[in-house]
C-alpha cells in the first residue's frame, strides 16, 4: 500500500492558503498572499529538494494543479531542478471538469473520489505526495487517509485564511519522526500516524 503524505506550508495559526504570492489565492478576501517569500533561504530549498527527490506520484486539486500546469512544464530544469521531478511525474487531480489535461503523465480523478483515491492508495507504485490542495486535503483528512504530514512551519501569524485541519477533521495521534529548523526560522517537522489518541489523568 502507498503512503498519502502532505507537504504544506502553514503559519504558527495554521493557516496555509497563498504562501507563494499574493494573486495564488486571493478567495475570501484574504490579504498576505506570499507570506513565505521572505523567509526562503539556501537550506529551506535543499530541505524541500531532498524530500521530493524521491520517487513519487503527485495528488492535487484542481487549483494547486492548474497553477503547478502554468509553470513547471516551461520551466527551465537547468534554472529550476525541480522542474524535472514534478514533470516526469504522475500527476493525479481531483477534478469534476478537467478534460484532455495537456500536462504530460497526467490522471484525472472524478466520481467518488474517496473510494478512487483509496483504490490508487491500494495499489502498486511510489508515495502519493500532496502539495497545497487545501481542499483536497480535508477530503482526505474526514476520509482518515493521510499517513504522513511533512510540514514547513513559518513564524507568522496570519488570523483568517483557509487552515491545514479543518473542521471535519478526525482526532488521530502522530509521531514526530524528524524535525530540523531553519537560519530565518522555519520549522521542518515530519509526522508519521501513530494510532489512536492515548487519554490519562494527572488527578490521583
Amino acid at each position: 500500500m502507498r503512503k498519502i503524505i502532505v507537504l504544506t506550508f502553514v503559519s504558527l495559526d495554521g493557516v496555509m492558503q497563498a504562501p507563494g504570492g499574493p494573486e495564488e489565492d486571493p478567495s475570501g478576501g484574504f490579504r498576505y498572499g506570499g507570506w513565505t517569500y521572505h523567509y526562503f533561504d539556501e537550506f529551506l530549498g535543499k530541505e524541500m529538494m531532498n524530500q521530493m527527490n524521491r520517487p513519487f506520484d503527485a495528488l492535487l486539486g484542481r487549483k494547486t494543479y492548474d497553477i503547478f500546469a502554468s509553470y513547471w512544464p516551461h520551466a527551465n530544469p537547468d534554472d529550476e531542478p525541480l522542474a524535472g521531478i514534478i514533470n516526469r511525474a504522475r500527476k493525479y487531480v481531483v477534478s469534476k471538469t478537467l478534460v484532455n489535461p495537456s500536462w504530460e503523465n497526467t490522471v484525472v480523478i472524478n466520481g467518488d473520489v474517496v473510494s478512487e483515491i483509496q483504490r490508487i492508495k491500494n495499489t502498486d507504485g511510489p508515495d502519493l505526495q500532496v502539495s497545497g490542495s487545501s481542499n483536497l486535503i480535508q477530503t482526505l483528512l474526514k476520509a482518515d487517509l493521510i499517513d504522513e504530514f511533512w510540514l514547513k512551519i513559518f513564524p507568522v501569524t496570519l488570523g483568517t485564511g483557509k487552515r491545514l485541519f479543518g473542521e471535519g477533521t478526525r482526532p488521530a495521534a502522530f509521531r514526530l519522526e524528524k524535525c530540523e529548523f531553519s537560519p530565518k526560522g522555519v520549522i521542518i517537522a515530519s509526522y508519521v500516524r501513530d494510532g489512536e489518541i492515548k487519554t490519562g489523568s494527572f488527578v490521583k
